[in-house]
């Protein structure tokens, strides 16, 4: 009888000790599986600040095994973004989650119009709230502790790609931006805004202006020249890309002369001088236009008949009114309005 007792004793301690090993190994061993739609550099998992621990759970697809790790490794979610690595066991893809091992990601910081359109790219990309960000590049207060106002903020972003982690709080975000800005306007760059009299906010803003004429950067620098030539003799800068801002409306292709009469700051038809701030956020390519302008005579331009995106440049105001209504006429037969 008691080598029977212990012969099931002995079977049910193997059995046992078979489950714990196959539970163990379920465990230990498991590996992720990737969905068909993963990138090269793996799946990824978003934490956000609503997320609970069930919600977690259920995004990390580990389904049972979370709780078992959970039961051995206490778990509070921590914000991120995770990324699940091809063939990484269970086990280490939780301890990701519970640790906070967070990946970094490529924050592009896009040249474009306005600082709503802004707020929308970058809050695509980051934890942030579009309405969040939107809301805090029109408070004059929040400008301040940057060392900007709402008018020149655009100045602040250099369009560039920047290695952040998506969780990013505003203020970090906003001071990343200053020392990037700081980094880009070197020793070389401000000497050169210096020796054209102008500050990194004004070159800024007229680079603005230059992307918004042509999305040639060959030809920028001569735009550049051109404006600077206008600011040196104190002539309007009669910018068409001002008036569409001034009119809130970018979509304009024919500028007429009700457009002119807009009051404005920022209507360089009837204001002297560059605009409060850009009128878009510069690219690299522009700004570097304004600080390597090229020097040339040339105080008028007209967009050419082509419509190749190019303009024909003009030292008097007659040669200046023919182009002008060779552009008309182009403009008539294409219907354009």
């Amino acid at each position: 009888m008691k080598k029977k007792i212990l012969l099931v004793l002995f079977s049910v301690a193997a059995v046992a000790l078979v489950g714990v090993g196959v539970l163990s190994a379920m465990l230990l061993q498991h590996r992720v599986v990737l969905p068909s739609a993963a990138t090269e550099e793996g799946a990824c998992i978003y934490i956000d600040a609503d997320d609970d621990v069930d919600s977690v759970r259920a995004k990390s697809a580990l389904g049972w095994r979370f709780d078992w790790y959970a039961r051995l490794m206490d778990f509070r979610p921590r914000t991120g973004r995770y990324v699940v690595d091809d063939g990484m066991r269970s086990l280490d893809l939780y301890r990701r989650l519970r640790n906070g091992q967070q990946s970094p990601v490529q924050l592009v910081v896009p040249s474009v119009r306005t600082l709503d359109r802004l707020a929308s790219r970058l809050s695509a990309q980051l934890m942030l709230d579009s309405a969040q960000l939107a809301s805090a590049f029109c408070d004059t207060t929040f400008t301040a502790e940057y060392g900007y106002s709402v008018a020149t903020l655009p100045a602040l972003f250099v369009p560039n790609t920047y290695e952040v982690y998506w969780n990013i709080g505003l203020s970090a975000l906003m001071r990343r931006m200053v020392q990037e800005n700081a980094r880009f306007w070197d020793g070389g760059r401000r000497a050169k805004a210096e020796a054209i009299g102008l500050s990194p906010v004004e070159v800024s803003t007229l680079a603005s202006i230059v992307d918004e004429e042509t999305a040639n950067d060959g030809e920028k620098p001569m735009i550049a020249g051109l404006y600077l030539n206008r600011l040196r003799r104190g002539m309007l800068l009669q910018a068409d890309p001002t008036v569409k801002f001034a009119q809130g409306d970018f979509a304009l292709r024919r500028i007429l002369y009700s457009h002119l009469d807009v009051d404005n700051p920022y209507n360089t038809y009837r204001y002297a001088g560059l605009p409060p701030g850009p009128i878009r956020i510069p690219s690299v390519a522009g700004l570097d236009a304004v600080l390597n302008a090229v020097s040339h005579p040339y105080i008028y331009m007209c967009a050419k008949e082509d419509f190749s995106g190019t303009h024909n440049f003009a030292v008097t105001l007659s040669e200046h009114m023919r182009n002008a209504r060779r552009y008309a006429r182009a403009l008539n037969e294409r219907g354009i309005k």
